[in-house]
């Protein structure tokens, strides 16, 4: 993980050292500093950051103070991240999954609905999304249980089969701190008082089901078995210096999705299936922002909880090398990708080891490195009785 610019923050998880209890930790040039050890306060010795998250913006940064001060006086207490164990960060209270690559939606749209237009008509008047479930988020390293569900075959009924299209997409994923009332709506120009930042997410997908069962309804058991998220949440402190003008919007979004700035950010991933590149998305170039999405998210006066997750869906550049799902590098009548092994890569197969890693480069060229989002895909378990 990379060094903090000053006052800007370090990435924080939970880690434990020799079955020790969870506690919170901050990411420090390949160790983790015990930020229990540093501040006194019971809420870092919980086995979430949830406590921490909802003290607000206030509190993050003199934490982040507190920090860097026993890191530049040598009285940090520092463990080997080799040889800990990291969690879940955060309890995960809703998670809500958005579609905002132009490019992405646009490609998946040709794929699915080849009879019509590929992008629908409300897509570049609102970020779309839907509703995941918050109990199946799980952290880099748990297995991906291929899911069962109704498969429709070319001629037959629907049969209950494991999925035989078990896709990835690459994503970036928002931490929501402070909770908003009920009833009330947050502004694009409140982002950073709520969200206090971002992890790699890998929602899993498994485009078979998805296609039976969205009809007429979005998403459900075809994304919700399983989404992986990095252990790390990197602040917005850290990545706020990088901002990058967003692309040009047509129509001009409603004044409730205007922003006085943007929060487009140059953050590159790498999607890897057992050790080989397949591709390398981009996310400056996303046409809905994380603070439209927050804006969105609540414009019906939906209240936010400490510890929502949102993700920004699909992340996908212009060029193929830049795609972020399967369902767009092994669509009908594109070439294969053949990875150096040799290997056609289709969907993926039992015992295939996915990683996402994502990083950005900061003013002052030090690295800002968000880690990795893993998971290896596991055979189906054959209900019982």
């Amino acid at each position: 993980m990379s060094r903090a610019i000053r006052g800007s923050g370090f990435p924080l998880g939970i880690f434990s050292v020799d079955g020790d209890a969870p506690r919170v930790g901050a990411a420090f040039e390949g160790s983790i500093i015990d930020v229990s050890a540093i501040l006194g306060d019971e809420v870092f010795r919980a086995p979430s950051l949830n406590g921490f998250l909802t003290r607000g913006p206030e509190f993050w940064q003199q934490t982040a103070d507190a920090i860097e001060s026993a890191v530049s006086t040598g009285t940090a207490q520092r463990e080997d991240a080799a040889s800990a164990v990291l969690h879940l960060p955060i309890e995960v209270a809703d998670f809500v999954d958005f579609f905002s690559s132009l490019v992405h939606a646009t490609n998946a749209g040709n794929i699915l609905r080849p009879s019509s237009p590929g992008l629908q008509p409300n897509w570049r008047e609102i970020p779309v999304g839907y509703h995941g479930r918050a109990g199946t988020v799980v952290v880099s390293g748990t297995p991906v249980v291929r899911p069962f569900g109704q498969v429709k075959l070319d001629g037959l009924r629907p049969q209950f089969l494991p999925t035989r299209k078990l896709d990835v997409e690459v994503e970036l994923g928002f931490v929501v701190g402070v909770p908003s009332e009920l009833g009330t709506r947050v502004r694009t120009g409140d982002f950073e008082r709520h969200v206090f930042g971002s992890v790699i997410v890998i929602d899993w997908s498994a485009r078979d089901i998805q296609a039976f069962e969205a009809q007429p309804l979005g998403p459900f058991l075809g994304k919700s078995f399983g989404t992986t998220i990095s252990p790390w949440v990197v602040p917005l402190s850290l990545l706020k210096p990088l901002r990058v003008p967003a692309p040009e919007r047509d129509p001009e979004p409603l004044p409730h999705l205007a922003e006085a700035e943007s929060w487009n950010l140059p953050i590159r991933f790498e999607l890897l299936v057992n050790g080989e590149v397949v591709s390398r998305p981009t996310f400056e170039d996303m046409y809905w922002s994380p603070s439209q999405e927050l804006a969105h998210l609540t414009s019906n006066g939906a209240s936010l909880r400490t510890g929502d997750l949102y993700a920004s869906g699909t992340i996908s550049g212009r060029d193929r090398d830049e795609w972020g799902s399967l369902l767009e590098l092994t669509a009908n009548g594109a070439a294969p990708v053949t990875l150096p092994s040799g290997r056609r890569l289709g969907y993926l197969q039992d015992g295939d080891v996915v990683e996402v890693r994502a990083w950005a480069t900061g003013a002052d060229g030090r690295r800002i490195d968000f880690g990795v989002a893993a998971g290896t895909i596991v055979p189906s378990r054959e209900q019982e009785g």
